[in-house]
């Protein structure tokens, strides 16, 4: 008698999941650490977003844009009272995808000013935040900063 694994089924079938983003890769334009009541606040950093990776296929229905396979930016926090706040700027439509360090999934596409995207951490945790800016309408590479503060989103 024949058995089969799910895995040998998947691949009769062709069945699989989606691409989904390398979340233990080098991020691609490096990493920062920063503690609770850091100056210069905000911290800003420029980069290339977007990437081939639809975010909605990647992390469901609340994520949007087309992000890359390595996090854009790895920051380990340090945490206190305040909020931390992570948002971007650019002259394209964005999006962020960030994995907090409790594992969970934070996705938005227009919170910040215009068409730019910002997540509030009100209780944040110490820890690694991965993340990944996307860019909404296509899988190109854009120009924009990332601003990461205490105080306010830009």
């Amino acid at each position: 008698m024949l058995r089969l694994t799910a895995f040998t089924i998947a691949l009769i079938t062709g069945c699989g999941t989606a691409a989904a983003q390398n979340v233990s890769a080098l991020p691609s334009s490096g990493d920062v650490s920063l503690s609770a009541g850091f100056t210069p606040d905000p911290y800003r950093l420029r980069l290339a977003t977007g990437g081939s990776i639809d975010a909605s296929q990647s992390r469901g229905a609340e994520c949007s844009g087309f992000i890359a396979d390595a996090p854009d930016l790895a920051l380990f926090y340090n945490a206190g009272a305040s909020p931390l706040i992570i948002s971007v700027d650019a002259a394209v439509d964005t999006t962020l995808v960030i994995q907090a360090p409790d594992g969970g999934w934070h996705c938005d596409d227009d919170s910040g000013e215009g068409l730019n995207p910002s997540i509030r951490f009100t209780g944040p945790q110490s820890g690694l935040y991965d993340i990944w800016i996307g860019t909404y309408a296509n899988a190109s590479r854009e120009e924009a900063t990332v601003s990461i503060s205490e105080l306010f989103s830009e």
